[in-house]
């Protein structure tokens, strides 16, 4: 008994009915010998159409594999797994074009990948800058933190509770003191 025919004895003598007779029984088909009669054939026909060796391998493969699930004469297997092996490539034909389309349509964003140093000193200048924003009061940390998130004076002036007329000035104020703090924290650093 062949390895394939083991692995799916059923289907090497046809299917069995309840009481266990085989039901339209073709004769036993070897699919060994059948896999190494047309395999070379359908790989180098799917080769064709690829252009790749591990697709046609697989498109092949799985032509096979699905032969097993069928019941059919040897004389008839051969245009079946060419139609199947066909099918199989224009449904991963299409797949990579859809994949394709999607893919352009929204590229992916690979952007820079960051040297091994970078996250490091990344977060050593976040640390630096929370250190020197703790510094401040936190009316001057409110006041700056809401500059930089593009709020207007008069919008900072009421969340602060300050004359819209003096945020501009207590704002250099508070630049003035935050870049002290952070240049002294940064000659620390170093």
């Amino acid at each position: 008994m062949s390895v394939l025919s083991a692995a799916v004895p059923a289907l090497a003598g046809g299917e069995r009915t309840r009481g266990g007779a085989h039901a339209n029984a073709p004769a036993a088909v070897d699919f060994d010998a059948l896999f190494r009669r047309i395999y070379p054939s359908l790989h180098r026909y799917v080769h064709r159409m690829t252009g790749d060796a591990d697709a046609a391998d697989d498109i092949a493969q799985e032509a096979f594999v699905r032969l097993l699930t069928r019941t059919m004469p040897e004389d008839e297997a051969r245009l079946w797994l060419f139609t199947v092996a066909t099918n199989l490539f224009r449904d991963s034909a299409r797949t990579y074009k859809r994949r394709e389309r999607l893919l352009s349509a929204v590229p992916m964003n690979v952007g820079h990948l960051p040297a091994p140093d970078e996250p490091v000193e990344r977060g050593q200048e976040i640390e630096r800058v929370r250190a020197a924003l703790s510094l401040l009061t936190p009316r001057e940390r409110t006041m700056l933190l809401m500059r930089e998130e593009g709020f207007r004076y008069d919008e900072i002036a009421g969340v602060t509770d300050v004359a819209p007329g003096s945020v501009g000035t207590l704002l250099a104020r508070a630049l003035r003191r935050f870049t002290a703090a952070y240049e002294g924290g940064r000659k620390e650093a170093r």
